[in-house]
């Protein structure tokens, strides 16, 4: 199967839960684990690919000129990692769908779940680090969603925004490493850069990479100082920890330091880096974990733990390193989440998590005693279980490890973190399972329905067979650790088995068993001077830091930001003069080159209309309505002024744009005062007269300079001129630019547009269902009304005019590839033909004859848009690239068929549905409690008998 498709699968399959949310929980379940399950089986046909050391790559050019391409790369660390994320995803799935309560949004939670899914798939198959990047934040955005499912826990939203907040700023700083990183090797493809280690490691630029790289993979996995974020997380339900904390999320930081191993590891920079922040977050999560009485903060502060032992090993920049780094990956995704799932498991059946509570639960729940104490057992390192082949091997590595020219700080503190890990797994066990029975269980303890053991036994098979055959897994581990290496070390020459002899790491291992078990059985004192002993809290910490961000983010801010336009002209103003003055002093002006037209009596008096609009604007600018006819009169000298520049295509524009305007503003001031109040001082409305005036000026002057100067640098409108036919296949450049050369702005405004009328809809659906609605209804006009509100020659006129503004639509529309017009004129012109129709006949009785709501037209128009620009994809051109033809159907002349047509229709209905979204808005607020909408086109109609509007004015 396509590498694309493997990577699609779930983002496409996180629509159906959503949609299958009706049909039940097991439709929901049973869609998102065939999705899984067909990305899985997916994965698996490159198998055979993988095992004979192929690469398996898929690459589309998104934006070359950015070295953003869509570029995937499966090798064995890749295929391994994702067998994890999609193999543990179908047991989080079956384990989900039995564990989650009926109250709880099945199609939500599977919604969030893929897509968190597909972006971790992206993450390890992506060959582009730009690509890589993108995964990368959809991780935090999606694990957000799921670590914050359950909304109506306080601990949850703050658990989510805390790990949105440490991750994603985490990811910012890897986005500066990634682009350095990019510089240095010439390329941003991974496959490129995996070969440039040389090059890489003597850049100056390296160790600032690095750093940047490092903050977000250790942000990522939760390593000191940024791991108080993952126990946080633990209000999210048990199959998001199981999953996000075992297998997938907090593995993405580790997965990333594996694939940059060849180029990054090696340097006294990264083995003091990360071997250092490796051990303290292993020794220190260990030490926590033993102390925490909440099942899920046990095993949160255990992940941490274990993470920090497997970014020691990769720190310490050795094969053998590598290799027990892959092994414990391997070993640590399947005790760690048969473990999170058996924490869920007994809080689902005894209603608590608190070890306090529990004990003698071996009883009762004997299925889930063996499938914890096994997987718990693995993590102590008791061997013939996997947890000891690659603590072994850890503890191995340990040994050989000198930091500092200290040969005992490595093994002395790996043992440590050891003992403490093997003492909180006795606990675990001992306080939970072992001891006598409890009367006092918040709920009667039982064993689950298997649809909620068989997942996590699934994976203690593996733990078992793992660790008395590790042979099984020996040729993926060390295939895996090929991959990691990347050819710059060799290959190392161990072997995974039960007994390697009398070996310091057996000695080690012997030591760090024992010293757990008498940590545990020294527990209730160890626990009391862990109460009694002053330390800081990460929590506390972390609102404190955020706290100060806010306030001096509002101490910088609030000042300049402060609602006032006066002070952004202010701070405008004085950073263009400085510009401007540092441009003039430091620059030099040429010589004019061109010479001052003569104006004639045409043109003075249009400029001389203009100024005398503007000018009466000013004066009388607070009469609202008068200003917005002079505000209309410059418009339309400037459409005039258009004309003459022979610009037709902005003259049309301008003038439509003109007149939808108008009638919208005209409807927003019916219900604003006539009149505007004075608010400012004769001194202050002074000062601004003489900043305006000063501004003017010195634009004109700018202006004046410039027109009388060539360009300095040619400019691109001759480009346009010279590709606009054979590029685009039209002859309007204008329209040519909009629909091709600058397609991706259009694309963007039509959003905008749309966006801005569903905004003025929602605002005045707001203002309908708040108590100004009471307001609005009970008003009355400050004026008498005509009795006639839908005259019937202004009925009569706009039904003609109809199919004749239409007409001219169309014509516009057609011809705007090659002649003024296009699809965004068109749409205005149209736009007008209907709101002509509101205004002959009102609201009430237009509406009645809507056959497509607004908004559908809007996103009509931007999904029409949309796919256009995606077509050019499937022939192998970037987004939005146009293509033409012509072709010639008897009896007709040849014409031309363009793809711009289609993108044209796009914005003709976005154009379309926001002018009516606006004013249906508008429309809606202008209705009138004591007026009844009439439901005839106009109010006085010699074929009927009785003139509501009449009857009701005489009332």
């Amino acid at each position: 199967m396509s590498l694309l498709l493997i990577v699609a699968l779930p983002f496409l399959g996180a629509l159906l839960p959503g949609l299958m949310n009706q049909a039940g929980r097991a439709a929901c379940a049973g869609v998102t684990f065939t999705v899984t399950l067909a990305a899985f089986v997916g994965l698996l046909t490159n198998l055979p690919a993988v095992m004979a050391g192929d690469v398996v790559m898929f690459r589309f050019d998104w934006i070359p000129a950015l070295g953003l391409n869509f570029t995937l790369m499966l090798d064995a660390l890749g295929f391994f990692f994702a067998t994890m994320i999609l193999g543990i995803g179908l047991l989080i799935i079956a384990y989900a769908r039995n564990y989650l309560a009926r109250e709880d949004n099945m199609g939500e939670f599977f919604t969030y779940l893929l897509l968190f899914q597909g972006a971790m798939v992206g993450i390890v198959l992506s060959d582009n680090i730009l690509l890589l990047l993108v995964f990368w934040e959809l991780t935090s955005l999606s694990s957000f969603l799921l670590i914050g499912y359950w909304k109506h826990l306080p601990e949850g939203r703050q658990g989510a925004r805390m790990a949105l907040t440490v991750t994603g700023m985490g990811g910012l700083a890897m986005i500066a490493g990634m682009l350095i990183l990019g510089q240095i090797a010439g390329s941003y493809d991974l496959s490129v850069i995996l070969q440039n280690r040389e090059l890489i490691q003597n850049s100056e630029l390296y160790f600032p990479a690095l750093i940047l790289i490092l903050i977000g993979c250790f942000t990522k996995s939760a390593q000191f100082p940024f791991h108080f974020w993952l126990p946080h997380a633990m209000a999210a339900p048990t199959p998001v920890s199981a999953y996000l904390h075992s297998a997938t999320m907090v593995k993405a930081g580790i997965f990333l330091m594996a694939r940059m191993w060849p180029v990054l590891a090696g340097t006294p920079e990264w083995f003091w880096i990360v071997t250092s922040a490796g051990l303290i977050t292993m020794v220190l999560g260990a030490v926590i974990a033993l102390f925490k009485h909440d099942l899920k903060a046990l095993l949160a502060f255990s992940t941490v733990s274990h993470l920090g032992l497997i970014t020691m090993l990769l720190g310490t920049g050795t094969a053998l390193g590598a290799m027990a780094a892959v092994f414990h990956i391997l070993n640590h995704a399947t005790f760690k989440a048969a473990l999170f799932m058996s924490a869920g498991i007994i809080d689902h059946e005894t209603h608590t998590r608190d070890i306090r509570r529990l004990g003698g639960l071996r009883h009762l729940m004997p299925i889930t005693f063996v499938i914890a104490t096994l997987a718990a057992l693995s993590m102590a390192g008791i061997p013939l279980l996997n947890g000891f082949l690659s603590k072994e091997l850890m503890l191995e590595q340990a040994y050989h490890t000198v930091l500092g020219d200290n040969h005992w700080v490595v093994p002395t503190l790996a043992v440590i973190g050891s003992l403490f890990s093997a003492a909180y797994c006795f606990r675990l066990i001992g306080h939970t399972f072992l001891g006598p029975k409890r009367d006092d269980y918040p709920a009667k303890p039982h064993d689950p329905p298997a649809g909620l053991w068989l997942p996590p036994a699934f994976l203690v098979v593996l733990v078992v067979v793992i660790g008395v055959a590790p042979f099984l897994v020996e040729p993926a581990v060390k295939g895996i650790t090929y991959a990691v290496l990347g050819g710059e070390a060799e290959m190392p020459k161990a072997h995974l088995k039960i007994w390697h002899g009398l070996v310091p790491a057996l000695y080690m291992s012997i030591v760090a068993v024992v010293g757990g078990l008498i940590v545990f059985a020294l527990f209730t004192p160890l626990l009391k001077l862990w109460d009694a002993a002053p330390r800081p809290e990460a929590k506390t910490i972390f609102d404190a830091v955020i706290d100060a961000s806010v306030r001096l983010a509002k101490a910088a801010t609030l000042p300049l930001h402060n609602g006032a336009f006066t002070r952004y002209g202010a701070i405008m103003a004085a950073t263009v003069i400085v510009a401007g003055y540092y441009a003039w002093a430091s620059g030099t002006v040429g010589e004019a080159t061109r010479s001052v037209q003569p104006a004639g009596v045409i043109e003075i008096a249009g400029w001389g209309m203009m100024v005398a609009a503007t000018l009466g604007m000013v004066f009388m600018h607070r009469n609202r309505l008068l200003s917005l006819i002079l505000i209309g009169i410059v418009g339309l000298m400037v459409s005039i002024a258009f004309v003459f520049f022979s610009a037709p295509d902005l003259a049309m524009t301008q003038i439509t744009v003109e007149v939808v305007t108008t009638i919208l503003l005209l409807l927003a001031l019916n219900f604003l005062p006539n009149e505007t109040p004075i608010e400012s001082s004769i001194l202050r409305r002074s000062r601004d007269v003489i900043l305006a005036v000063a501004g003017g000026l010195a634009a004109m002057a700018l202006s004046y300079h410039y027109l009388l100067r060539g360009p300095v640098l040619a400019p691109i409108s001759e480009f346009h001129l010279a590709n606009s036919y054979k590029g685009g296949g039209g002859t309007n450049v204008v329209n040519v630019i909009l629909v091709d050369f600058r397609g991706f702005d259009t694309f963007g405004e039509i959003i905008v547009l749309g966006i801005a009328a569903v905004l003025i809809y929602a605002l005045t659906e707001t203002l309908l269902g708040g108590p100004v609605r009471a307001r609005l209804l009970n008003r009355s006009p400050d004026k008498t009304l005509a009795g006639d509100m839908h005259p019937m020659m202004m009925v009569v006129m706009t039904r003609v005019l109809m199919p004749v503004v239409m007409m001219v639509g169309f014509y516009v529309f057609l011809r705007g590839h090659n002649e003024p017009g296009g699809g965004f004129i068109s749409g205005l012109i149209v736009s007008i033909g209907f709101v002509m129709q509101y205004m002959a006949s009102g609201y009430s009785w237009a509406f009645a004859r809507q056959r497509y709501p607004h908004q559908g037209v809007i996103g009509a128009g931007v999904l029409i848009a949309g796919l256009t620009g995606i077509g050019s994809w499937f022939v192998g051109k970037p987004f939005l690239t146009s293509d033409f033809t012509y072709v010639r159907i008897p009896p007709f002349e040849k014409f031309e068929l363009a793809t711009a047509a289609l993108f044209d229709l796009g914005v003709f209905l976005a154009v379309v549905g926001a002018v009516m979204l606006s004013l249906d808005g508008f429309s809606r607020l202008a209705r009138r409690a004591h007026v009844k909408d009439s439901d005839h086109a106009m109010d006085i109609n010699p074929a009927r008998s009785e003139t509501p509007a009449l009857k009701e004015q005489e009332l």
